[in-house]
């Protein structure tokens, strides 16, 4: 068993978790009732500021826990953790950021590393066989 396939996995299962059934779920259970008031720091209402969110922290966290299209999957997390840390709580005290930016610290980890063996993407062998190189390795 190899110390940076159990770590990635570890991270993966771990920050995965939190986003998916701490934030995330709670967000899509009550979507009708926060889509009027959410947060819409995009400017394209609070509705679709809210359906982002929800994909990211639902949907990418889901692709994140199984292990499929992991560094795909970090992207939309990494965005939502950029928007929540700095312009949501960006005139807050860093107490208010520092849960955003630690989840944003764990999804650029996983971008780099990837999925890992302990994953559903290695173990259906799925891989790309993009003639692009940073395509490649994004649906690695």
């Amino acid at each position: 068993m190899g110390h940076f396939d159990l770590g990635a996995l570890v991270l993966r299962l771990s920050f995965g978790g939190l986003m998916l059934f701490s934030h995330g779920w709670p967000k899509l259970a009550k979507f009708s009732e926060l889509s009027g008031k959410f947060p819409d720091p995009i400017g394209m209402g609070s509705q679709v500021a809210l359906s982002l969110a929800v994909g990211a922290e639902v949907f990418a966290a889901l692709l994140l826990i199984l292990g499929l299209f992991t560094r795909l999957a970090t992207i939309p997390l990494i965005i939502t953790m950029i928007v929540a840390a700095f312009i949501i709580h960006g005139a807050d005290p860093f107490q208010k950021k520092e849960m955003a930016i630690l989840f944003l610290s764990a999804y650029v980890a996983l971008l780099f590393m990837g999925s890992g063996k302990y994953s559903l993407q290695h173990m259906l062998k799925i891989n790309s066989n993009s003639k692009f190189p940073f395509l490649a390795w994004l649906l690695k």
